[in-house]
């Protein structure tokens, strides 16, 4: 049995990176500890849907607030 965490591909940046989150049921990802609002991770999953992000942009869109129309429901 292979070690190696499953490649993946960045749908937001198009960078290779390792998916820990996707080697099996007991897994751990480094995404783990990304701290996201409600309204951010509503807006990534909106966005790309079932698809793991890199560490790189889920830190980037962490750190940039989602706007959102007042009929939406979603804060950030």
């Amino acid at each position: 049995m292979s070690d190696a965490l499953p490649a993946a591909t960045c749908p937001r940046c198009g960078g290779g990176f390792a998916c820990g989150a996707a080697s099996g049921p007991a897994a751990h990802c480094d995404c783990f500890g990304i701290r996201l609002s409600d309204a951010q991770r509503a807006a990534i999953a909106g966005q790309w849907p079932g698809r793991c992000l890199c560490m790189n942009c889920l830190r980037d869109l962490g750190a940039t607030p989602v706007l959102t129309s007042p009929s939406s429901g979603v804060r950030a």
